[in-house]
Order: structure tokens, then sequence, then C-alpha cells
């Protein structure tokens, strides 16, 4: 993939340099969110699945803002969550608070028994395109 009009995004966390990735590229008329947790401006995740997933969609938000996009912009979401049940429930609070039409996003939701950090409970990647 070439690196002409390539662009990253990231929160300016410490292990955004320590593992060397970013949060978000666009490129062309698409960009990629790199798994998203639950963790505020100061690294501290919420607690609880709820809580959890709806600091992971505003931090979703931020990223997309920051290419003029917002959460219709939304084609696929990958949710990896530790409590498939508890995810199932927040997902269905949540879903019309983020999306205006959630049956538009392919969505996919993955039962997994471990993510980055010991806390964590949900993880969302997100794939946007104008």
């Amino acid at each position: 993939m070439s690196q002409e009009n390539k662009t990253a995004e990231g929160f300016g966390m410490p292990w955004e340099n320590i593992y060397g990735y970013a949060q978000a590229v666009k490129k062309g008329n698409t960009v990629w969110i790199s798994g998203q947790l639950g963790h505020n401006k100061e690294g501290e995740l919420a607690e609880g699945m709820e809580a959890q997933m709806k600091q992971t969609y505003t931090n979703i938000k931020e990223l997309l803002s920051r290419y003029d996009m917002t959460m219709e912009n939304v084609v696929e979401e990958v949710i990896y969550a530790m409590d498939m049940a508890a995810a199932f429930e927040a997902r269905k609070n949540f879903k019309a608070e983020f999306y205006d039409n959630p049956k538009t996003v392919a969505s996919t939701m993955v039962g997994v028994s471990g993510l980055a950090l010991p806390k964590q409970l949900v993880e969302i990647k997100i794939i946007a395109t104008v």
C-alpha cells in the first residue's frame, strides 16, 4: 500500500509509541479504526461492560470527527467481548445512541478469552467510508 495520501491519528497514549500503531488511518475515502477500548483521555478504563462500551463508541466518534466523519459513515464494526451476553445487552442499549440506523452497519461480535488489558471487557474495530 502506498504511503501517499495516507494519514494517521492517535490519542497520544504512551502505548501508541511503545507498540507502534495508529488509532486510525485514512487512505482515500476509507478510515480504518484500530480496536478501541473503553478508556478516557488519561488511559483509565471505565468500570463494567456498559460503561466500557459507551466510552469505546465515544472514542470512535472522536476519531471519526478528525476526518470529518460521523457514525453514519461506519460500514463495518467488529466487537470483541469477554462476556457475550453482557456485550449483546450493552450493544442493544447503546445502538440507537450511536447509530441513527444500526441496520446499515455490518456488525460482527466475537467472544474472546482475553484482551490487551487485564480489566478490559470489550474492544471495537471500525471501518468507515464517505
